[in-house]
């Protein structure tokens, strides 16, 4: 009976994604000239969100059609987490000018509110620069989503081992038009909410709201791994919490980064993990690993695979940072997360 069903599933995803356009893997440079491109042709909205946004030599086109959009008429929103300043000056609110990019990054908040984009910075009011995180990536186009992946829009974002998934679906693209709205609103009230599940063309898409110890993403990943037969973990950190144990106990393959080539920060958490979970990487690239997907292979012979924005650690649980993934099953996802995984993690 649970051969039966789960090959039943599957058939029924490949019947109702057959008639679908299909997903398409996007590498980090690819993900930011088409984004733009569709940009430069959108008609009715763009909602963008993500952690690190700035403007730079790899993004600066992007941006300017952000701009342009909303010149033209296009309803045009757009969230990043002030951490971006973190990350490019040292500094965890928007006030310290100094790097070359820190100003940048205000000039182009500046260009946002001149050009009428909807921009809005997250996370200013959490109580440590590590808590309250809004972590999600997406940038919804008219009906188009670039999404489930970790590319985070600055020069070095895009230099890293990653990539976004490009996926068409109208219903999906306004849910996450108004989620970005629930976002805002909650982050500006100091609030969080619990995170839900949301059923697409292609997948269920899981949220994480923000909300301290409620996170939908770590728990499916941890009951799918209890689940599994085997399990393919790829991402920047080592597994930690009850995922690691259950890894521990599961035929599983892992892959991050050492260290090596990290920024303090990550190098400083890396290491702390490693010391605390003794858990081997089998990465071996120069290249930062910032990709973050998980592939279940089950008993029969099924696979399914949760791709996204999460880093699969504990600590993110505990601190309530928003996250955005997708679980599915279709062929398509997986078979493109397989050979990302074989041309750029292996």
């Amino acid at each position: 009976m649970k051969v039966h069903f789960h090959l039943s599933r599957l058939a029924n995803a490949i019947i109702g994604h057959s008639m679908a356009k299909p997903p398409l893997l996007l590498l980090p440079p690819d993900y930011v000239h088409d984004a733009t491109m569709a940009i430069k042709k959108a008609k009715k909205r763009v909602s963008f969100v993500c952690m690190m946004v700035t403007d730079d030599e790899e993004t600066d086109k992007l941006i300017d059609a952000l701009n342009e959009a909303s010149l033209r008429g296009v309803h045009v929103e757009v969230a990043a987490d002030v951490f971006t300043y973190g990350e490019l000056s040292g500094h965890f609110i928007p006030t310290g000018y100094f790097t070359k990019k820190a100003r940048a990054t205000t000039e182009m908040a500046r260009r946002f509110q001149t050009s009428n984009v909807n921009f809005s910075w997250l996370g200013r009011f959490a109580n440590t620069p590590f808590t309250g995180r809004t972590h999600i990536k997406w940038c919804v186009v008219d009906d188009d989503i670039y999404s489930f992946g970790g590319v985070n829009l600055y020069s070095e974002g895009i230099k890293n081992n990653d990539y976004m998934f490009k996926v068409t679906d109208a219903k999906l693209a306004s849910v996450l038009d108004d989620e970005l709205d629930r976002l805002v609103r909650a982050d500006n009230g100091r609030f969080s909410y619990r995170s839900r599940s949301i059923p697409s063309t292609y997948g269920t898409v899981h949220i994480d709201g923000g909300l301290p110890l409620d996170s939908v993403i770590y728990r499916r990943v941890c009951t799918l791994t209890r689940d599994a037969a085997s399990v393919l973990y790829v991402s920047q950190y080592g597994p930690t919490g009850r995922l690691n144990r259950l890894l521990k106990k599961t035929n599983s393959k892992l892959y991050f980064n050492t260290g090596k080539d990290a920024t303090l920060l990550n190098k400083l958490l890396i290491r702390a993990t490693h010391f605390l979970t003794h858990t081997k990487t089998r990465y071996k690239k120069k290249n930062y690993l910032h990709a973050k997907f998980m592939i279940f292979t089950m008993s029969d012979g099924s696979k399914i695979a949760v791709t996204g924005s999460h880093n699969f650690i504990h600590a993110g649980v505990l601190l309530g940072t928003r996250e955005i993934a997708l679980e599915t099953e279709n062929p398509a996802v997986i078979t493109q997360l397989e050979t990302f995984f074989t041309d750029h993690v292996a």
